[in-house]
């Protein structure tokens, strides 16, 4: 396993840090992402990394990336260090980390697909019979798969939560084309992965995506279907009426809770246990999905 909480890379312009993601400038149009081990909670950066994270979700999301890239266009270039500008090569630290992408105009929306209700969409459903402003089927339990996936758009916050908001909101925002096209996009490439989990013995219960735009063309961005972006279940011990342990950073927010942590920073420390278990967790989401080990 190996661990990087932040990247150096000489003669390159850091472009943005983010909580998880170093970007840096790469000439012309062009960026490269840097996936850390960082993990946030509650929307604190922690003070302990996470081994192989970053290299999960790279790769992962890369391997999304070529799957689905016949539904809608992506913004990756490659992965391969020897293609990327002279500056990162040999960065060795980078290698399995790292995507040289497009610059992309980004659309700041959240574009949430939901197949089974779980997390703030089953707080919400609890309270008002709604999720995003859309009322659904009386008496549904937590984690019961829906009747038909549906699109939960949520605004993008630079730092804080990102807000939910209704079809129309989101078609006011942005125009009714766009935002009915970034519904159509979001719900085919959520089916189209759903059933490629299923087949591997997870469930996908909703995962989010991110668009933009370059050269005037719809591509999705960032990162696609990752455990960071995802709510994956292990479909053996799936039941409907509870919340299944996921295969994401559950484990952590979880401590924290039970800590007493206030959720302001400073975080405190994750003990080794919980370290080791969320890293196995992220290896085995991709081991499933993938079919061989991270490496």
């Amino acid at each position: 396993m190996s661990v990087l909480l932040e990247s150096r890379v000489n003669g390159a312009n850091l472009y943005r840090r983010g909580k998880v993601r170093d970007v840096y400038e790469a000439g012309g149009d062009k960026l490269v992402i840097v996936a850390s081990d960082r993990l946030s909670a509650f929307d604190v950066v922690l003070p302990t990394p996470i081994p192989d994270k970053g290299k999960v979700l790279t790769k992962l999301s890369s391997f999304w990336f070529g799957k689905t890239e016949k539904i809608v266009p992506n913004h990756v270039i490659t992965t391969d260090l020897r293609r990327f500008p002279k500056a990162f090569r040999d960065v060795r630290s980078l290698n399995g980390r790292a995507v040289l992408v497009k610059h992309c105009e980004r659309i700041n929306i959240e574009c949430v697909a939901r197949g089974y209700i779980s997390g703030s969409a089953w707080t919400e459903y609890k309270a008002l019979g709604t999720v995003a402003g859309e009322t659904l089927p009386a008496a549904l339990l937590e984690s019961e798969q829906l009747p038909e996936p549906i699109f939960t758009p949520a605004t993008k916050a630079e730092s804080g939560h990102d807000q939910n908001i209704t079809r129309a909101q989101l078609a006011g925002l942005i125009g009714t084309d766009l935002a009915r096209e970034l519904q159509r996009l979001t719900l085919e490439l959520y089916r189209f992965a759903h059933d490629y989990a299923a087949s591997k013995g997870l469930i996908l219960a909703d995962t989010k995506f991110e668009f933009g735009f370059h050269d005037g063309k719809l591509v999705v961005i960032d990162e696609v279907l990752t455990p960071d972006s995802s709510r994956y279940w292990d479909a053996e011990v799936y039941r409907p009426g509870a919340a299944p342990a996921s295969f994401d950073k559950q484990y952590v927010r979880d401590f924290l809770v039970q800590s007493g942590w206030n959720k302001e920073p400073p975080a405190p420390p994750l003990p080794p246990e919980v370290v080791r278990g969320t890293s196995e967790r992220y290896r085995e989401c991709y081991r499933r999905l993938v079919g061989k080990a991270l490496s």
